[in-house]
């Protein structure tokens, strides 16, 4: 056994194997273990991080999108010479930076029902540190498909969630999965995103390292993971509990399904849209039109394009400080806030001349204007 490991790793993982619970035995088992991880943000940030030192042998990442400014605030992988690269070509290098003895690999992807089975293929875990529902469930039906444990976490403003669902128990049986603590998903717009409720940026530390905590405890088979339980903590409050999940597999799955229709966000009714190079065309001709903004106060404070606040949860209540005899354009961060309020505004008080601003801030920076804040 002793010629498993070599002098550099033996004095790498020295505090690993004086703990007589983890020893040999324990790092072995890391050792020959392959994680996937999907996201490489808030949590994804420390949980590579502890997963890499901790010397799991084979680490992989899921991510297609780009470091931006308001990363920063919490995503520890990251710094200020990364903006505008791949978050997972930067994640890959600080991991194979912070340990060379363990294997990296990046799916530079969206992780979709087409694709899902073919990476999960291989990995004997996956953790799931992703921000919105129809991934979630994605993720955890392609672990029941695959027969692979799945390590989740979620984080929303001062509050964190951590379980562990799907874990192979001693008698054969499977543990239960998220579906069985949520059937069905939240109806869209219930639950806001990090981007509209905010986050403490010191929360995905917290969570993700008890996230990284019970992916080893997964692999090694160490302690107790928390199967068949849901631990919560309040950061405002500096207070925890655990919930006990029903130890039922919920509604059966047998095939990955469209994940956006599911969850209630794939619109009913397309919306008229105008494109950032065209409205700035149109501003420049001196046009007249409206322009409504939709996010929240606090988005207006990091960047904007000189539009009539309304956010989303007034827009009701303020149809009547919408004109009706002119062009309206409204927009949003990313055009999905904007393109819901347009359709409600549409079906609701009879609208005909609304448009979306497709891409929203996010496009104006990137087509329009470099200097702006991406947040």
């Amino acid at each position: 056994m002793s010629d498993f490991f070599t002098t550099q790793e033996r004095a790498r993982y020295a505090r690993h194997f004086t703990l007589p619970e983890f020893g040999e035995e324990g790092q072995r088992k890391l050792k020959q273990s392959s994680v996937l991880v999907i996201g490489a943000g808030g949590l994804g940030s420390p949980l590579l991080l502890y997963l890499a030192a901790a010397g799991v042998g084979r680490i992989g990442i899921v991510e297609f999108d780009q470091v931006d400014e308001s990363n920063l605030q919490r995503q520890v992988l990251y710094t200020i010479g990364d903006l505008g690269q791949s978050k997972g070509e930067v994640a890959v290098r600080r991991l194979r930076a912070l340990n060379p003895l363990v294997e990296v690999e990046h799916y530079p992807t969206r992780l979709s029902s087409e694709n899902a089975l073919s990476i999960f293929r291989g990995y004997d875990l996956v953790a799931d540190g992703t921000d919105n529902f129809p991934t979630r469930y994605l993720v955890n039906d392609a672990c029941v498909l695959s027969g692979i444990p799945n390590v989740y976490a979620s984080i929303f403003r001062f509050e964190g969630q951590v379980s562990v669902f799907n874990l192979l128990r001693a008698d054969g049986a499977r543990g239960p999965n998220y579906r069985s603590l949520f059937p069905q998903p939240p109806p869209p717009g219930m639950v806001p995103s990090c981007a509209e409720g905010g986050v403490l940026g010191v929360l995905p530390g917290i969570v993700g390292s008890l996230q990284a905590s019970e992916a080893i405890k997964v692999l090694t088979g160490i302690g107790d993971p928390l199967d068949g339980r849901l631990f919560l903590f309040d950061a405002a409050s500096f207070s925890s509990r655990i919930l006990k999940i029903p130890d039922t597999p919920g509604p059966a799955i047998t095939e990955l399904i469209d994940y956006e229709e599911f969850c209630g966000l794939a619109p009913s009714t397309a919306v008229k849209e105008i494109g950032v190079q065209e409205f700035f065309e149109m501003r420049e001709r001196g046009v007249d039109f409206q322009l409504i903004d939709v996010r929240e106060p606090y988005e207006v404070e990091i960047a904007e394009l000189g539009g009539e606040l309304i956010p989303p949860a007034e827009i009701e209540r303020s149809a009547d400080r919408i004109a009706r005899d002119k062009m309206v354009v409204l927009h949003c961060r990313s055009g999905r806030r904007s393109a819901d309020a347009v359709r409600l505004l549409e079906e609701r008080f009879g609208f005909d001349n609304l448009y979306n601003l497709r891409g929203g801030i996010l496009a104006w920076a990137d087509e329009i204007d470099p200097s702006m804040a991406k947040y």
